[in-house]
């Protein structure tokens, strides 16, 4: 705290005691003023602060070396308030150097999250939740092939929620050759390949689901699988000529959707090609008993059947003796 203290002083002191400038007092008062402005001058209290930030660091210096450099700041000044002790002063700190206060920063992490995507990487997990649109396959096949050069022995895992090469309105967005390319990636790597339906495996996307390693093929209890034949795409302004060659493309490309289902669910060629004359729906109980999948995930299941005893343990404890060949 600094006190002023006004006392007036002429060019010519006289030097007789009788003048009303040069009581005791006011001598008394001047060297006390003069005391408190040297210490003032010397060193400004500073507060505690976090030893991590630089600004305040640099702010604490100041005030330590150069008070005056705080105290006599100009009234019309074009720079923000005290940035002018910094050389090139920045108006953002960037996200790993954000670090004002230990109370609200503490938690805050040092450098910005991944995204969604390489977080379900690091955890071997492949998520299609888009139509097989060539994007889509990229990133898939990709992902693939990225997981097995960093493991070729651990599982990877594969979550479907897509309509396949169509919209949910039917529309074709992309060409059947899309979900063929991943269906040869996972059948080219060596790991066990687990599939999980979420929501909806329609068309090709439901071939997908079904190409997962034997045993390891799953479906949420409220998921839909649905298998069609492949759809015509829009031919505009193509000659006769030209329809007719899509058209036999899309049969070819139906013949070896049937033979890759029947293959995967266990059904015959035929069964397989009369259910996907109009579009079949299945839910999850009924897409295991097509041999789409082999088990239905639902919390609780598996402490319900390691409760479950086995037939010989109740045929025991019935009183019933087993013969052999009865």
């Amino acid at each position: 705290m600094v006190i002023s203290l006004q006392i007036p002083m002429s060019t010519s002191l006289p030097s007789s005691s009788s003048s009303p400038y040069l009581t005791p007092q006011n001598v008394r008062n001047f060297r006390t003023f003069c005391s408190i402005n040297a210490r003032a001058k010397a060193k400004i209290p500073v507060p505690p602060i976090n030893p991590k930030d630089p600004f305040l660091s640099k702010l604490a210096s100041v005030a330590a070396t150069s008070p005056e450099a705080l105290l006599n700041r100009p009234v019309n000044s074009d720079t923000p308030p005290y940035l002018d002790l910094f050389d090139s002063p920045k108006l953002m700190a960037t996200p790993a150097q954000v670090e004002r206060s230990v109370s609200y920063n503490e938690h805050r992490p040092r450098r910005p999250p991944p995204d969604l995507p390489s977080l379900l990487l690091h955890g071997r997990i492949v998520y299609i939740g888009m139509p097989l649109v060539p994007a889509v396959t990229e990133l898939v096949v990709a992902e693939l092939m990225y997981l097995q050069w960093m493991d070729p022995k651990e599982p990877i895992y594969i979550y479907i929620n897509s309509t396949g090469t169509t919209r949910d309105d039917g529309e074709t967005v992309g060409m059947e050759t899309e979900g063929f390319a991943i269906y040869d990636a996972m059948r080219q790597l060596k790991n066990e390949i687990h599939t999980v339906a979420v929501g909806a495996a329609i068309g090709q996307a439901c071939l997908l689901l079904a190409a997962g390693s034997t045993g390891k093929r799953f479906m949420m209890p409220h998921a839909k699988a649905m298998i069609q034949q492949p759809r015509v795409p829009s031919s505009g302004l193509m000659p006769a000529s030209d329809v007719l060659i899509r058209a036999k493309e899309i049969v070819t490309n139906r013949d070896t959707l049937v033979k890759l289902l029947a293959k995967h669910t266990g059904n015959s060629e035929e069964t397989v090609a009369n259910v996907m004359r109009r579009p079949f729906y299945m839910d999850s109980t009924r897409a295991k008993e097509f041999g789409v999948i082999d088990k239905i995930l639902w919390r609780g299941q598996e402490k319900i059947m390691s409760d479950v005893a086995p037939p010989e343990d109740w045929d025991k404890g019935a009183g019933i003796k087993v013969v052999d060949g009865f």
